[in-house]
């Protein structure tokens, strides 16, 4: 691959890299599809998760790796996220950081770093009940409940774990969530059961399939996420495939416990 391909290469893997926190932008949402439900949550322990990277764009495949950090416990909860590939390093970076209330994970601060653009954050200023972006004049309220493109995997894991006999093949659930730019609600369905190949260290493990479809119409990412009710409900495995057909997967590798 010449410099100019595998620079073209990086900068969409950039993108779809990206969409595993934060997938491409949709319509603002009107109020009346802003969900905003109490259900019981249980969060899972803080862990490092080591994850490896295949990726197939503009009929490249590309490889790499991806580390998360999640953190929670003191009424606080912290996850960050990076993304590299060889040659060219970095390529993203994501965190949210927020506390914990009666709805699971309240993000405070969702930040953005793409492969060669600023960063940018979305603030959830709770005394003002406002979600505004550092990129954007758009605004929305918060009303409870509300998730980025970082913590919303972990807040479904906490419901998963807190609503075994709910999360069932066919159940749906419904979020709010924040991006970089812009806000939209978005659904979970579950699948089933699935057998699932992880790496040498995690082997073969039984999980629950979910799925996030984009709407009729909608240019967004579907968005495949294998949870390990063995593995405290981690991801162990998540794959994004755009409406190019291209595609991002993340294969859990090691856990560590902290």
């Amino acid at each position: 691959m010449n410099k100019m391909w595998k620079l073209a290469g990086a900068a969409g893997l950039s993108t779809l890299l990206a969409a595993m926190a934060a997938p491409m932008a949709a319509p603002a949402a009107a109020a009346d599809e802003h969900p905003s439900q109490l259900r019981p949550f249980n969060l899972p322990p803080s862990a490092d998760l080591a994850y490896s990277i295949s990726a197939k764009q503009r009929g490249f495949t590309l490889n790499g790796d991806a580390t998360l950090s999640w953190r929670q416990g003191d009424g606080k909860y912290t996850i960050n996220t990076e993304s590299r590939v060889a040659l060219l390093g970095k390529l993203t970076e994501n965190r949210s950081q927020g506390t914990i209330d009666s709805y699971g994970l309240a993000p405070n601060e969702y930040y953005d770093k793409r492969f060669r653009k600023d960063p940018v954050t979305a603030n959830f200023d709770r005394e003002a009940k406002t979600i505004a972006f550092s990129d954007g004049k758009k605004s929305y309220p918060i009303k409870g409940g509300e998730q980025d493109r970082v913590s919303i995997s972990w807040q479904l894991v906490g419901l998963a774990r807190a609503g075994k006999d709910k999360f069932k093949p066919g159940s749906e659930w419904d979020f709010f969530v924040v991006g970089p730019h812009d806000a939209d609600p978005w659904t979970f369905r579950v699948i089933g059961r699935e057998k699932v190949t992880a790496g040498a260290a995690i082997g073969t493990v039984d999980t629950i399939h979910v799925l996030r479809e984009p709407p009729p119409g909608s240019k967004d990412q579907t968005l495949d996420i294998w949870l390990a009710p063995s593995l405290d409900w981690y991801p162990v495995k998540l794959r994004f495939v755009d409406n190019e057909r291209d595609f991002v997967e993340q294969t859990l590798e090691k856990i560590t416990k902290r």
